[in-house]
């Protein structure tokens, strides 16, 4: 099966179970770990009560959407089980819905939890593994809401175990491409799809700054791209090993960057800082990358 190439600026609004995430120029979506273990801010928003006072934090800063996750991701993460993450995920993004006006999304790989997050008013699917746990491809498909496809090499508690590619950008643009075509048999629409090259996962330095650089290339696809450097060691290293703490400006940095290279969605932990420079950016006149 071929996939067509169509421009990015076919469809630029997506309808998240309602509430509309515009991609029109890009935006921010806001991360809320709803963990114990994140890398950057696990414990801080595990209670209800602070998860859902911080969503309100970032919409109020500018963020198009809020990420809720309730399963850590990071380099070495333990996988939880199906009952603990619906625990952590499902009170939050219920209490979340009731007073948000921006979507809400999902960031998970069970099936279980999309379909349950969407029925408590998610409205985007994230997952990190592009749906390729059992049973997670059809979960999404009957969800019926916009879905991110990410690259990862391996799993979370294996992915930084020498990560080797022979070409890093032509690699994950198949890995997408296959996703992307999985996902439209599937019967998920094109215009309900995003991708994201997956900074940080399975990935080397020099891994991350070469799909930075060329991710324009993934435009190629026809997809909106989201882009994740938020406070990654990524960014640490190249501040000469920067805390988590003191990787805000970094953060924002490669953000910009990526938005000038055709991200439509960045997902980041400082939204306002994030959402103040792009909105700079954007003021001066300075347009995305267009194919």
């Amino acid at each position: 099966m071929r996939v067509p190439q169509v421009s990015i600026e076919a469809s630029v609004t997506l309808n998240c179970a309602g509430k509309l995430l515009d991609l029109s120029s890009p935006r921010v979506m806001g991360i809320l770990n709803v963990t114990p273990d994140s890398f950057s801010d696990g414990g801080k928003f595990f209670s209800p009560a602070n998860a859902v006072a911080q969503a309100l934090s970032m919409q109020e800063e500018g963020a198009a959407i809020v990420d809720v996750g309730g399963e850590s991701t990071r380099p070495g993460a333990q996988a939880i089980s199906v009952d603990e993450e619906l625990r952590r995920v499902i009170p939050v993004i219920e209490a979340a819905a009731k007073v948000l006006t921006i979507p809400i999304s999902i960031d998970t790989t069970k099936p279980e939890v999309m379909k349950a997050a969407i029925s408590a008013g998610a409205g985007f699917i994230n997952d990190v593994m592009a749906l390729r746990a059992p049973g997670a491809l059809r979960a999404a498909a009957e969800c019926g809401v916009p879905v991110c496809l990410m690259h990862m090499q391996g799993k979370p508690n294996t992915m930084q175990n020498s990560p080797e590619y022979a070409d890093v950008p032509d690699e994950v643009k198949s890995f997408l491409l296959g996703r992307l075509r999985q996902c439209l048999d599937a019967g998920i629409p094109r215009d309900f799809i995003m991708l994201d090259p997956g900074i940080g996962f399975g990935k080397k330095l020099q891994h991350n700054l070469q799909l930075l650089r060329n991710l324009d290339s993934l435009l190629a696809l026809g997809q909106p791209i989201m882009v994740g450097a938020s406070r990654k060691s990524m960014i640490g290293a190249l501040l000469g090993d920067r805390p988590v703490a003191d990787r805000v400006s970094g953060s924002v940095a490669a953000a910009l960057f990526a938005a000038t290279r055709g991200a439509k969605l960045i997902r980041a932990h400082d939204v306002g800082a994030t959402a103040d420079a792009l909105r700079i950016w954007q003021s001066l006149g300075t347009s995305a990358y267009k194919d």
